[in-house]
């Protein structure tokens, strides 16, 4: 029984819109897709193990390519992830997936600065300057590779930012912002903290690093 301010073609129209589709056949479920949070957790805890292995692989070829400068990049890689982490908690920054991926591209730059101070220390070292001398050129000489290369990134990382609060692509904001951080303090680390630990370790391995330039990565 249909009630209402209607006429009866009108009411005779609802009626067969309410029965379309009731058709006296069984029904059976061919399948059941949950989706959820869970599916986004999941994902981000493989993401989250897979940047620990990443991690660990990237320590264990510094300290076998490089040795004693090897195990100063590690030191300092591990105070610039400890940083990282330490403003994610701060600031607060919610590691999605697009921000994890940028903070693991960020530990790849820190690395990659390690490698540009190393590798100049050695053709310093090869050219017959005696260790602290190469060790002063080789950050020296790296220093304006490492900075141009960071500061040109940051600004693709604003641009990003902009971009994601502009136009709705708010999942590449926190792309940029953990890259933006990572690069940032990775001009400290890569630079200051990495000639600190190497210093010490040159000092406590006295003449064995002076005579044995293998030690160095030579």
């Amino acid at each position: 029984m249909i009630r209402g301010d209607f006429s009866y073609e009108e009411a005779r129209a609802l009626a067969i819109q309410l029965r379309y589709g009731a058709l006296p056949v069984p029904l059976r479920v061919e399948s059941i897709q949950a989706i959820g949070p869970t599916l986004g957790a999941v994902s981000v805890d493989q993401s989250i193990r897979a940047g620990v292995i990443g991690v660990l692989v990237v320590l264990v070829f510094m300290l076998v390519y490089y040795r004693v400068p090897g195990v100063a990049a590690d030191l300092a890689l591990v105070i610039f992830v400890l940083i990282n982490l330490a403003l994610f908690k701060f600031i607060p920054v919610t590691l999605t997936l697009p921000a994890i991926t940028g903070f693991l591209i960020s530990v790849g730059t820190a690395v990659d600065g390690n490698i540009l101070i190393f590798e100049r220390m050695k053709e310093e070292l090869r050219d017959g300057r005696n260790v602290q001398a190469a060790v002063r050129v080789g950050f020296d000489r790296a220093w304006t590779a490492i900075r141009d290369s960071n500061f040109s990134t940051i600004l693709i990382c604003v641009v990003l930012y902009f971009f994601g609060s502009q136009f709705g692509a708010s999942a590449v904001r926190g792309f940029a912002v953990t890259l933006a951080m990572g690069l940032l303090i990775n001009l400290f680390t890569a630079v200051i903290v990495t000639r600190t630990f190497l210093a010490i370790l040159i000092n406590l391995g006295g003449k064995a690093i002076q005579t044995r330039r293998w030690l160095l990565g030579v």
